[in-house]
């Protein structure tokens, strides 16, 4: 009896564990593995709901850069019968074999998977797909975002754009739930914050015929879960700074680069490089020749001069050496040369900037003045090794760590750096002598010359720049703030007093270099300088700091193959200090923008300059480069 109790125990045991076995594995069938199974069986399947991304929200609060509606068409390759092929192709208005390509391509990622095949449809294509849905198995129309770009500014280089996560990327990136259909940030901040911006995908279940047809929604949408939105970054940039930034630079019809910061914190408050492209080519559905345009332009709209870029600095880098020169007691400020507009050494000539002769000339004078002969001598009583560790307190030959991807450390040549390129010994001081106005082989970025410039307005303590200050997070609602570096230089009070004078000086006294950067009202310092371009005219630069006593933004102008950075470069800093300190909390008005750009265009074509010659990339390798990737030669006449 026992054991015939036993038995039926046993029986009871094994039917229930099958029936358990059988009813798990569906559920694993139909809900955990459907990509590969449920499909197949027509009874449920999964579809992916796409997060928004993050917002951009500008220092004022100003929403920047946001997220819009789109249709997409999506495909279950499996279902999609190939005799349907022709007929969808026809109501999407496009030829065969392009369909046929991007089916292909969804099919060798997953038959059984739901792939993204077009973006940005138009209301029309997806009214006449809507109504043929039934006789289109596999094909689904779903609304997901689009980037909203700012109606003031471009923001090219700033926001980056996304593009479809490929082959190569997947290997890395499916085990963080990335599939061939999702976006994914590619450049600019869009990149760098990827991880913020991107948020985390719902699914909705649906049930489904055995022709994968829809029948309604699985369980009455309960087992449905909602995306989560990205989280919302906020910026550091003025969007109406920015606007200005890029319209004043735009109106030179020359390519360059605009950088401002605030000098209490290293908070970016416009960047912009020329020439850039409208993202909106890039945003959704992007054709194969649209594409080829921007990335195969010879004045290369990819790429970012305002972090990218490497130039000799010329005469803005003058105070660093003035510096060095005080703070290791080599030189007093009111110490004296003669400037006869040439100085012999060695067997050759250097040259004040077009042989000017400046008479007696102390430090202040020589750097209001430019004059090269004055910095040609303390080169040589700073030295090299002095010399380069002081450019590297203010952040040269190095990365500043900006949140954009790319940036370029720059070359600031040492000891080593000679002994490597030419050998040991086999240098003299003759090659440091271009290096005392800014020459040779230095070379910087428009970043780098900025902080520097922001570093200096400050009197000493160097801010780690960045574009993003927090963002707030989507689950919680809690705003993040987030941390950058800041160190103080170990650089006397009263040096900086000395250079800041000097630099008021350049815009403020007659003999000034920098005249054309005054602005009613505000005291401005700045330095005018030229990058030496040995294929065609020089570069202009122009880098500036205002108020003097108490700085709100800091400002590095580099306008390509414009000459003496006092003519154009100036005009377009002069008219940023006048919007951020005098207009912009005054009643805005339609034109006060549109009257400092013409001023600006008004200037540049006085100046009957020649178109610029296309110019290709700078690169890190060997000596200095402009943005033609070319050492600069001959700079030891360079100047203002």
């Amino acid at each position: 009896m026992d054991d015939f109790q036993r038995g039926i125990k046993l029986t009871i045991f094994f039917i229930a564990a099958v029936f358990l076995f059988f009813t798990g594995r569906l559920f694993w069938l139909q809900i955990v593995d459907h990509d590969s199974i449920g499909s197949r069986s027509g009874s449920i399947r999964r579809i992916w709901e796409q997060a928004p991304r993050g917002h951009f929200i500008d220092r004022n609060g100003a929403t920047v850069l946001e997220n819009r509606a789109l249709y997409t068409l999506k495909i279950i390759p499996s279902e999609l019968r190939e005799q349907s092929i022709p007929y969808l192709a026809y109501l999407l208005e496009i030829p065969v074999e392009e369909l046929k390509d991007k089916v292909a391509e969804a099919k060798d990622y997953s038959p059984f998977a739901v792939s993204t095949i077009y973006r940005d449809l138009n209301e029309l294509i997806v009214a006449r797909i809507s109504e043929n849905l039934w006789r289109l198995p596999g094909v689904i129309i779903e609304i997901e975002d689009k980037r909203k770009y700012s109606d003031l500014f471009r923001g090219t280089h700033l926001f980056g754009y996304l593009r479809n996560v490929n082959r190569t990327q997947l290997d890395t990136l499916a085990e963080k739930g990335y599939t061939p259909s999702d976006k994914i940030g590619f450049s600019g901040l869009e990149r760098i914050y990827e991880e913020e911006l991107r948020g985390e995908k719902g699914a909705r279940y649906e049930l489904v015929n055995p022709l994968g047809m829809l029948v309604g929604k699985y369980n009455e949408g309960k087992s449905d879960v909602p995306s989560i939105k990205g989280n919302d970054l906020y910026l550091t940039i003025d969007a109406e700074l920015q606007q200005l930034a890029e319209n004043l630079l735009r109106a030179t019809g020359k390519s360059g680069a605009v950088v401002a910061i605030d000098p209490s914190d290293g908070g970016i408050l416009a960047l912009c490089s020329e020439p850039d492209f409208d993202l909106d080519i890039l945003n959704g559905k992007t054709r194969k020749k649209e594409w080829a345009e921007i990335a195969l332009s010879p004045q290369k709209p990819l790429f970012n001069r305002a972090v990218q870029a490497v130039y000799p600095p010329g005469s803005t880098y003058k105070m660093v050496l003035a510096i060095a020169g005080l703070e290791e007691g080599v030189i007093k400020s009111e110490d004296t040369i003669f400037c006869t507009g040439g100085w012999n050494f060695g067997r050759r000539t250097f040259h004040c900037h077009g042989g000017h002769a400046h008479g007696t000339v102390n430090m202040k004078k020589a750097i209001i003045e430019s004059c090269n002969i004055y910095f040609y001598q303390l080169m040589l009583k700073v030295g090299l090794d002095t010399w380069d560790k002081y450019g590297k307190m203010f952040g040269f030959g190095q990365r500043e760590g900006i949140d954009l991807p790319g940036e370029r450390r720059g070359l600031l040549p040492t000891t080593e750096y000679y002994n490597k390129r030419y050998g040991q010994r086999r240098w003299t001081k003759g090659y440091l002598v271009s290096l005392g106005i800014g020459q040779g082989e230095l070379g910087a970025t428009p970043l780098q010359l900025a902080n520097y410039t922001a570093t200096l307005g400050n009197e000493g303590t160097w801010h780690e720049p960045h574009l993003v200050k927090g963002y707030r997070d989507t689950r919680t609602g809690i705003y993040v703030p987030l941390q950058h570096e800041s160190r103080t230089l170990p650089v006397s009070k009263e040096t900086f007093k000395i250079i800041k004078e000097s630099m008021q000086g350049v815009v403020n006294n007659k003999e000034g270099t920098g005249t054309l950067a005054q602005v009613a009202g505000v005291t401005v310092a700045g330095k005018t300088g030229t990058a030496q371009n040995p294929h065609g005219k020089d570069h202009a630069w122009f880098i500036c700091f205002a108020p003097v006593d108490h700085p709100k933004i800091a400002i590095a102008v580099l306008v390509e193959n414009a000459g003496f950075g006092g003519s154009i470069s100036a005009p377009i800093a002069r008219e940023m200090i006048n919007y951020y300190i005098n207009e912009k909390n005054r009643p805005k008005t339609e034109n006060s923008g549109l009257k400092a750009v013409a001023k600006v265009k008004a200037l540049n074509d006085s100046l009957n300059t020649n178109p610029p010659a296309a110019t290709v990339p700078a690169t890190e390798a060997g000596a200095a480069t402009d943005s033609t990737g070319v050492a600069p030669q001959g700079a030891e006449e360079g100047g203002d």
